[in-house]
């Protein structure tokens, strides 16, 4: 048995995702299950959306998990084992109006993992995507030219 280690990951900083792999991988040897379930989203117009803010988006619920999947696959390639589980969400499947950076980022996803799906078969690697429907999560309410606290994480 192994005792627990707080390892802090902000999921959106692509560049600090490799060196977080390879703390874990150091420390436990492999990673059976890897269970992607962090996520931002941000409520608003098309045009009120900056790009900016689509790029954080993006970065949070694609190009994050996408990284530390990436980071995480080999070992468990060459184990020839593993699960590999994306919580994603409903909009992925399907877009709703005031949701466009979110839902492009969560269909990408889905896009992802399931020709991963496809390329791990032979490995004996699962891959998984869930997709409920709305939840509730933490939500800041936004003060005047802040952006960054109009982001539900």
């Amino acid at each position: 048995t192994y005792a627990p280690k707080l390892i802090l990951l902000d999921i959106s900083d692509i560049n600090c995702i490799q060196d977080v792999a390879k703390e874990i991988l150091n420390c436990y040897g492999c990673v059976d299950i890897l269970i992607n379930n962090a996520s931002m989203k941000v409520k608003g117009a098309v045009q009120s959306i900056s790009l900016e803010l689509d790029k954080k988006i993006m970065d949070a619920n694609y190009f994050g998990p996408i990284t530390l999947t990436k980071a995480i696959l080999p070992n468990m390639i060459s184990r020839r084992t593993g699960q590999i589980v994306q919580i994603n969400s409903i909009q992925g499947k399907i877009g709703i109006p005031f949701r466009a950076a979110y839902a492009a980022s969560k269909h990408a996803a889905v896009g992802f993992f399931d020709c991963l799906r496809a390329e791990m078969e032979e490995f004996d690697i699962s891959v998984s995507t869930v997709n409920p429907t709305f939840i509730c999560s933490y939500h800041r309410q936004p003060t005047p030219g802040n952006w960054e606290a109009s982001i539900w994480r």
